[in-house]
């Protein structure tokens, strides 16, 4: 790969991660002009770009070009006014119509009434053993809502298709029933509308706008955890909704026992009716994703590209996606596509535990999944609060990266390894007698393996 195909593998991959506008203004008229030494030396075409570039975007970068070229350790620029603009020029005009066509339907596509996306259909959502329950009860709820499972309660990790599987219900129903008031909302905002009615002393006309929606959608509702006047009104107003049979469906990253800071009178009322999780997709699943996302752009590429892709990109449908995009992109602005420049450009996205996973990975997971900040996990206290996270933390360390237990040990501060031993054995036997644990320990794997 030379140094024009290499900026324009790390041009295609800044795409992902900077707004289009910041994209073409901080990239444009940019080039690698050498690779020496390790160090990357980049054109740029005045001081303002160097000194954004070199302060915001240096990691982003280099991260990319290390991910193609691991040699390269650094990454300088040059101020050059002349430089050339054929590779970025190339990829945002063979991109413009494409674009701007896609940015028309970005301002419309969002239904104003319902706050659904039109995209979000149970004809376009691939169905495997991973979330066949979810899909199913999705179905069942979108032909008979407030009647079959209210409230459906779905969880799974980031990424699986939770947002795609609740908007397809509510697509479903206003697709069936125009006369059904559908309301799809996001956590924050729904957190958000109640915090801004207090203030403004108009929380009697929020609940009322609530009591007259049919089907009331809220995406990511662990958030609401902690939250105690939040937790209040929701609960009054997913009881008036209830009594009046209307359809509650929400999504969360764990299921309702295992929220912290969760009241028990709404732990009681989510698992009152169906609870369903969404897991990670196996390769069949996969490959079948792959082949339905290129069927809709009605693009083909090599079986053995779809075969590598599926069996190397494996955190979560999100990212199979967005690896799909980038070799799409590359292959648009370079009309070639072969199995080792693939290897090259998805090697970001590849799954590697080893890449993944270290100690302060697994203490800083099982931290956050407890609500615990770093620090107090490693605290010398008996309350139950941070023994279990602690013990948990623990038993992964043995069970994920092999440490032993005195080494264990020392890294909760120097106690005796037999410590580690008992909450190694005590994860362990409770695991095998209590699915909450169970569902615990998978759903924090999941995370440490999601990177």
């Amino acid at each position: 790969m030379d140094n024009k195909e290499l900026w324009q593998s790390v041009l295609a991959q800044m795409q992902f991660h900077v707004s289009k506008a910041n994209f073409a203004t901080w990239f444009q008229n940019t080039e690698i002009i050498s690779i020496e030494d390790k160090k990357v030396t980049i054109s740029v075409p005045n001081a303002f770009s160097k000194e954004w570039l070199s302060n915001k975007y240096n990691k982003l970068i280099l991260k990319a070009i290390h991910d193609i070229d691991d040699k390269v350790k650094d990454l300088s620029f040059i101020i050059n006014p002349y430089s050339s603009k054929k590779i970025l020029n190339k990829i945002l005009i063979q991109n413009e119509k494409e674009e701007t066509e896609q940015l028309r339907f970005e301002e419309f596509k969002v239904n104003k009434e319902t706050n659904l996306n039109p995209k979000y259909t149970f004809d376009n959502f691939v169905v495997g053993s991973f979330n066949e329950l979810a899909h199913a009860a999705s179905l069942a709820v979108s032909e008979s809502p407030g009647f079959t499972y209210n409230p459906l309660f779905i969880y799974g990790g980031v990424g699986l298709g939770k947002t795609h599987l609740i908007q397809a219900i509510g697509n479903k129903i206003n697709e069936d029933s125009k006369k059904k008031k559908i309301k799809y909302i996001s956590s924050e905002k729904f957190v958000s509308g109640i915090v801004a009615a207090i203030r403004s002393n108009s929380i009697e006309s929020f609940k009322s706008n609530l009591s007259s929606i049919d089907v009331l959608i809220i995406d990511d509702i662990q958030f609401i955890a902690g939250k105690n006047k939040t937790q209040e009104e929701f609960f009054h107003a997913f009881n008036s909704l209830y009594e009046k049979n209307k359809q509650i469906i929400l999504s969360s990253d764990r299921p309702p026992n295992a929220i912290p800071e969760l009241e028990e009178r709404l732990r009681s009322r989510f698992e009152g009716g169906m609870i369903a999780d969404v897991s990670l997709p196996d390769y069949e699943t996969r490959l079948v994703i792959l082949k339905q996302k290129l069927q809709e752009k009605n693009i083909e590429l090599p079986e053995e590209i779809l075969d590598y892709v599926a069996n190397n990109v494996k955190k979560n449908i999100r990212e199979l996606e967005g690896a799909l995009n980038r070799l799409l992109l590359y292959s648009k602005t370079n009309n070639i596509l072969d199995l080792e420049t693939v290897k090259k450009l998805l090697k970001g996205f590849i799954f590697s535990p080893f890449d993944v996973v270290n100690c302060k990975k697994i203490i800083d997971t099982v931290s956050k999944f407890y609500n615990l900040d770093d620090k107090n996990i490693f605290d010398v206290t008996r309350r139950k609060e941070v023994v279990k996270p602690r013990q948990v933390a623990m038993f992964l360390l043995r069970k994920e990266l092999k440490f032993s237990f005195p080494a264990i040990a020392r890294k909760f501060g120097g106690k005796d390894h037999t410590t580690a031993i008992y909450a190694y054995n005590k994860i362990l036997q409770e695991n095998e007698e209590n699915n909450k644990l169970t569902e615990e320990l998978n759903l924090i794997k999941q995370r440490i393996y999601s990177g």
